[in-house]
């Protein structure tokens, strides 16, 4: 029998579960913000780069391939293969990164100032040396989580514009639905929460704990360029910056976004004037307005990916990098939620396990 799901969310990872689940053959019902909360906050940088253990890499590395699938089957998603150029490190840290990622299977190289000029023309001052990814990516989040969503509409899921929900519905020790800001029920056999930030106040309604925090990130977003500026995303010492489909510039500090500051508006005018001293043509480019997300993280900064201790119907799915990692999420929580299979590569991200058990000042 097919298995009724309720996913709570609709931004970038809920759409990604409720395609998959979807094709799987559930029942799936979506509710939350279109586009998300998070998601159109977001750098939307595709990538497995420097500063996470190697098992993380390759789960980042796995779910690159994803994105690869999804656009096989979803023709219309607009994923930029457009590569990265980074030289946000000190010298000796990014031979490191270069040569230890490269031992990992990364498809990365040292380059120097001849060819990051070659690359990017639009350079003014090309670093001595960075490290060049040609098989990153990014992807307009918001546009894509649409086309996902609609992929799981086409596919039979139903879905909840703009509905609110407040508590999860426990009977005998198992969740059994949720409840939205109306007071309306909503039956499941599976609960999925892709909600982010509010994944924690959520779960406390079950008398769960999951410690995570939620850091500001601010992206400034230009006025909309008349030609390409950038072939791909550069990640300078101060800014990190990639055109977007329409033509916009989009910055951070770095690909987090930015510390907003008390004034973020004035926060995001300085980032586009950062961005001047290193691209061609962006001086004719001005503030068109800018974005402050709050980026879920739990407390030790790996995924939550499954299901809580001691409760059934449940399953947690709460990250950061929810743009790299939505592809492989969404295909392997529908095929545990689907078959019971857990694979191997999600033990690391057990939302169980103690470190996410604490407040992250405990």
């Amino acid at each position: 029998m097919a298995r009724n799901v309720l996913v709570v969310g609709a931004g970038i990872v809920g759409a990604s579960l409720a395609w998959h689940l979807a094709r799987a053959g559930c029942h799936v019902t979506v509710a939350g913000v279109q586009g998300g909360v998070a998601t159109p906050c977001t750098f939307a940088w595709i990538n497995a780069s420097w500063g996470n253990p190697e098992f993380y890499f390759h789960f980042r590395r796995r779910s690159m391939a994803g994105w690869r699938r999804l656009e096989a089957a979803l023709s219309d998603l607009g994923v930029d293969w457009c590569g990265g150029m980074l030289w946000d490190l000190p010298d000796d840290r990014l031979s490191a990164y270069a040569e230890q990622h490269a031992g990992w299977g990364y498809g990365i190289r040292m380059i120097d100032r001849a060819e990051a000029q070659r690359l990017e023309p639009g350079l003014l001052s090309p670093p001595e040396r960075a490290v060049h990814v040609a098989e990153e990516g990014a992807v307009e989040a918001v546009d894509a989580a649409h086309v996902l969503l609609n992929g799981a509409q086409a596919a039979g899921a139903s879905f909840m514009p703009d509905t609110r929900i407040t508590r999860l519905v426990m009977q005998g020790g198992r969740v059994t639905g949720a409840e939205t800001g109306t007071g309306a029920l909503i039956d499941a056999d599976e609960v999925v929460l892709a909600a982010g930030t509010g994944t924690p106040d959520l779960l406390a309604t079950a008398g769960l704990r999951l410690a995570m925090t939620a850091p500001p990130g601010l992206i400034a977003h230009s006025t909309i360029a008349g030609r390409r500026l950038l072939n791909g995303m550069i990640f300078a010492p101060d800014v990190h910056v990639r055109q977007t489909r329409e033509g916009r510039l989009i910055v951070g500090a770095d690909f987090t976004g930015a510390d907003p500051g008390e004034d973020p508006a004035e926060t995001a005018r300085g980032l586009l004037r950062a961005v001047r001293r290193y691209v061609a043509g962006s001086e004719a480019l001005d503030l068109a307005f800018h974005t402050i997300g709050y980026r879920p993280t739990p407390a030790d900064g790996l995924p939550a990916i499954g299901r809580m201790p001691g409760i059934e119907g449940l399953y947690v799915t709460v990250m950061h990098s929810g743009v790299t990692l939505a592809p492989l999420v969404g295909e392997l929580a529908a095929e545990e939620i689907v078959t019971g299979r857990r694979d191997p590569d999600l033990g690391p991200f057990d939302p169980g396990r103690p470190a996410l058990a604490k407040e992250p000042s405990d």
